[in-house]
C-alpha cells in the first residue's frame, strides 16, 4: 500500500475510533472537544436528531463538516442525512439513509413510530395546517384512553356493585397514566439493553 494511502486509512481508522471513545462524554464534555471536533460535533449531531430537534441537529453537523478532513466527509454527510431524517420524521428516508451509512434498517415497527411522530408531532417545517391535525390526533386520542380506562373500572367495578361515572372516569386516568408509565420504563430499558449490547459487540 502506497505511503499516502496508508496514512489516509489511519487517520480514518483514527477518527473512527475516537468517535467510539466519546460517545460515553456528556454534551458540555463535547462541546468544550477540540482535539477531535468533528467526531464531537457528529455526535451532538446524533444526538440532537434523536430529541427530535433538526435545527440542533444540523448545525452541530454543518460544524463537523467544517472541522473534518476531506476524507471523513462523505461518511459525515451520510451520518447527517440519517440524523435529518429522524429529526424530521422521514421514515422512508431514514431507511435509504441508515443502508447507505452500512448499518441494518430500522424495523417495521421502529418506522411505523416515526410515522406516527410525524404525524402527532409534526416538524416546524411541516407547516401549521400539519401541527393543528397533530393537536387534533393527540386530543382524539387522550380522549380515547380516557374512553377506555373508565370501561375497564366500570367493567371491574360491576361484580361489586359499579361505581359512578365521575369516579370511574378518574380511576380510568389514573389507570391509564400508570399503564403508559410501565410501557415508558420498559421502553427506556430495552433501548439502554439494546445500547448496551451494541457497546459490548465487536
Amino acid at each position: 500500500m502506497p505511503p499516502k494511502q496508508r496514512q489516509i486509512k489511519m487517520q480514518q481508522q483514527g477518527g473512527l475510533a475516537a468517535m467510539q471513545q466519546l460517545e460515553t462524554r456528556s454534551d458540555e464534555q463535547l462541546e468544550r472537544e477540540q482535539k477531535f471536533k468533528a467526531a464531537a460535533q457528529a455526535i451532538l449531531g446524533a444526538r440532537a436528531a434523536e430529541r427530535y430537534d433538526a435545527k440542533a441537529s444540523r448545525e452541530h453537523f454543518r460544524k463537523a463538516l467544517a472541522a473534518a478532513r476531506p476524507q471523513e466527509r462523505m461518511a459525515l454527510k451520510r451520518m447527517a442525512d440519517a440524523s435529518l431524517a429522524l429529526a424530521e420524521r422521514r421514515p422512508d428516508d431514514l431507511k435509504a439513509a441508515v443502508e447507505r451509512l452500512g448499518q441494518a434498517p430500522p424495523s417495521n415497527r421502529q418506522l411505523m413510530l416515526l410515522r406516527f411522530m410525524g404525524l402527532v408531532a409534526p416538524p416546524a417545517s411541516a407547516g401549521t395546517l400539519a401541527r393543528v391535525r397533530g393537536i387534533a390526533t393527540i386530543v382524539a386520542i387522550v380522549v380515547l384512553l380516557v374512553a377506555l380506562g373508565t370501561a375497564i373500572v366500570k367493567l371491574i367495578a360491576w361484580p361489586l356493585g359499579g361505581l359512578s361515572i365521575l369516579v370511574s372516569v378518574w380511576v380510568g386516568i389514573l389507570l391509564i397514566i400508570v399503564a403508559l408509565a410501565v410501557m415508558a420504563l420498559l421502553g427506556r430499558r430495552r433501548q439502554a439493553n439494546a445500547k448496551a449490547a451494541r457497546a459490548a459487540g465487536p
